[in-house]
């Protein structure tokens, strides 16, 4: 087998039914497999995978074992060559695998460790923790302070020697997408379930080096990672934050009591930006533009233009306009790029998913998502 695609749910029923929509399309020419793991969700989540996805193995946990843990449990019945961790609410384009399997990175090659791609937003905008650089008590510090706005010289963190469309070499890649060889997993010991959630994928990346690999961020294909939706960031969000980079640095760097401080300040005041940032903003839409080849039409209580073809769409920058594609007459992969092409201040985006009547997206990369349920 050539690869399998790992999925840790908790909690994101629609989510992760479209994620696992989008990843059959994706191996249709692929010798490969699903699995997900349910992180004892309270929500419908394995009842729905059961119903819609019986042929997809599922590992129904009886706690919540954080996110290293879960993986690994995936990793362990996995029997493809190659691995994707990916996060519940993403999307993939229907030849994000062929394209990242077929690149030079995938060559068989004892320096090739993980590869990432490029993520972007539920609104079209480019996720710089697509690539990032190691986080040493500097490099921290000037992203804590936002440094690495003002000049790519402090722009390690989020690995600016890179642009968004250049692929190449970076450090650290983010754990809502990962592909790697098993064998290359299973060496490093998987993700360390010391850390429940948050620091994982750097500390994964960080092995990955350690091991004389070399990760690779690729551009030549995007994801949608919605982001915010699997996470509440409450207190307890933010101690779970802290405790997850005091366990990156502990686990790596020499520890002093000038740098335990340091880490310690700025840990808190990372998290309680990122905190900050959650709160969502409400919006008022104007008018829905559906694309659909299917005449859809969805009674939003609002302004409905249905267009059947891409080239149709001209934006009115006067407006607040939600665009709805129906993903039964449109590719993810097509999706993906009319986000790509077309991302503006005024346009959010949902995708329909007509099999269960649902609407499904998020306004930025900071909201917990949201699901219109389509009363016919």
């Amino acid at each position: 087998m050539q690869l399998s695609v790992i999925i840790l749910n908790y909690n994101v029923r629609y989510f992760l039914e479209q994620c696992v929509l989008s990843v059959q399309k994706a191996l249709e020419n692929i010798d490969g497999e699903i699995i997900v793991i349910d992180n004892n969700s309270s929500d419908d989540s394995c009842a729905m995978m059961k119903e819609l996805f019986p042929n997809v193995k599922l590992i129904e946990n009886k706690e919540n074992l954080g996110f290293p843990k879960g993986n690994n449990i995936g990793v362990a019945q996995a029997k493809g060559e190659f691995i994707c961790i990916l996060n519940p609410d993403t999307v993939v384009a229907e030849d994000t695998f062929i394209k990242i399997l077929n690149s030079k990175f995938q060559i068989p090659n004892s320096e090739i460790g993980i590869v990432g791609c490029k993520l972007i937003d539920g609104t079209g905008n480019f996720l710089p923790e697509s690539k990032r650089g190691v986080p040493t008590p500097w490099v921290a510090f000037t992203k804590i302070f936002g440094l690495y706005k003002i000049s790519n010289v402090f722009g390690k963190y989020y690995a600016q020697h890179l642009a968004e469309n250049q692929s190449g070499k970076v450090e650290i890649l983010v754990g809502a997408f990962m592909v790697m060889k098993r064998e290359l997993y299973n060496e490093i010991g998987g993700f360390d379930e010391n850390c429940f959630m948050y620091s994982d994928d750097i500390d994964l990346s960080y092995m990955a080096l350690k091991l004389g690999k070399s990760n690779y961020y690729f551009h030549e294909t995007s994801v949608i990672h919605y982001k915010g939706e699997s996470t509440i960031r409450d207190e307890k969000y933010m101690k779970r934050f802290q405790q997850a980079m005091n366990f990156f640095y502990s686990k790596h760097f020499k520890k002093s009591f000038i740098f335990d401080i340091f880490m310690k300040i700025g840990a808190f005041v990372f998290s309680l930006v990122k905190k900050n940032q959650s709160k969502e903003i409400k919006r008022t839409i104007d008018e829905y533009i559906i694309f659909s080849k299917e005449l859809l039409q969805l009674n939003l209580n609002k302004k409905e233009t249905i267009l059947n073809d891409f080239t149709n769409f001209k934006n009115n920058l006067n407006l607040n306009i939600e665009i709805i594609f129906d993903t039964k007459s449109f590719s993810y992969k097509d999706i993906i790029n009319f986000m790509n092409c077309n991302k503006s201040i005024n346009l959010t985006f949902k995708n329909y998913i007509p099999n269960s009547n649902y609407a499904i997206g998020s306004n930025n990369s900071i909201d917990r998502g949201e699901i219109v349920v389509i009363k016919n």
